[in-house]
């Protein structure tokens, strides 16, 4: 009974936080896009609009993992795991903007999807290569303003907790634009947000960021290298945050078999 008057709670405190704030982000965005083509100033409202979604409800301890690397990228691929629908809230918490590849259903929905628009993100179809190669496109225009792009290599939550097979594009992206790969690591939002449930969950979730990857000097013949490389840290930085939490993480380096 308490988890569905908490899920109710929640979900109405994110409602209202996401019509308001869209509303107040639409003259903020207004004022600012001519002289911030970064979309900076957009950006970080929509991210501190999700950190106070998840104030709303003590269900949630989201932040992150001490001590955050100097480093802020300015021209980095974010790569990180996929738990669930809750990643966005915790990821939200990192002290610095990047645009996200998301779903072009997310983009749709009234108010959500506009706040997505204005602060820059990209949408993306699943599964159809003419949106990869547009979502693509439009992450390259990012890179070369300077502003870092998020991505989930595995393209897709994880049914059980292992890392699914990575995909290629974040790291030939990386790779064509001369950008760093930045490998980061989530853990705990599993809980937080069920596959196929709208209540929440009590959890304590942490992002953990890693070191930079570079890619100069590196080819297109190097994406593979890459890949396992960032794939490698992500896992070990999963590793780090599952001793921080105080649970066992049952997930191989290796990824499971297509």
């Amino acid at each position: 009974m308490m988890q569905t008057l908490v899920s109710l709670c929640f979900w109405t405190s994110t409602v209202s936080i996401i019509i308001v704030g869209s509303i107040l982000l639409i003259p903020v965005f207004l004022v600012t896009v001519l002289f911030d083509p970064r979309r900076y100033i957009s950006g970080r409202y929509w991210r501190n609009m999700a950190v106070a979604c998840v104030a709303a409800t003590p269900y949630w301890n989201f932040s992150v993992a001490q001590p955050v690397p100097a480093y802020r990228p300015r021209k980095a691929v974010v790569v990180s795991n996929h738990e669930s629908n809750g990643d966005a809230f915790l990821l939200s918490h990192l002290p610095w903007e990047m645009k996200w590849l998301s779903k072009a259903s997310l983009h749709r929905i009234p108010f959500f999807g506009w706040c997505m628009w204005m602060a820059g993100d990209i949408p993306l179809s699943r599964g159809q290569r003419n949106s990869t190669a547009v979502a693509m496109a439009f992450a390259a225009e990012w890179l070369k303003k300077g502003m870092s792009v998020m991505v989930f290599p595995e393209g897709t939550r994880s049914p059980n907790g292992t890392m699914l097979p990575f995909k290629d594009g974040a790291f030939r992206l990386a790779i064509e634009h001369g950008a760093d790969v930045l490998p980061i690591a989530i853990g705990g939002t599993r809980d937080a947000m069920l596959k196929g449930s709208w209540k929440i969950g009590r959890t304590r979730a942490l992002v953990k960021v890693g070191e930079p990857i570079s890619t100069q000097g590196m080819t297109l013949d190097d994406v593979e290298s890459l890949k396992a490389e960032a794939r490698a840290r992500i896992q070990a930085l999963r590793e780090e945050i599952a001793v921080m939490r105080g649970v066992s993480l049952l997930d191989p380096t290796e990824p499971p078999a297509a």
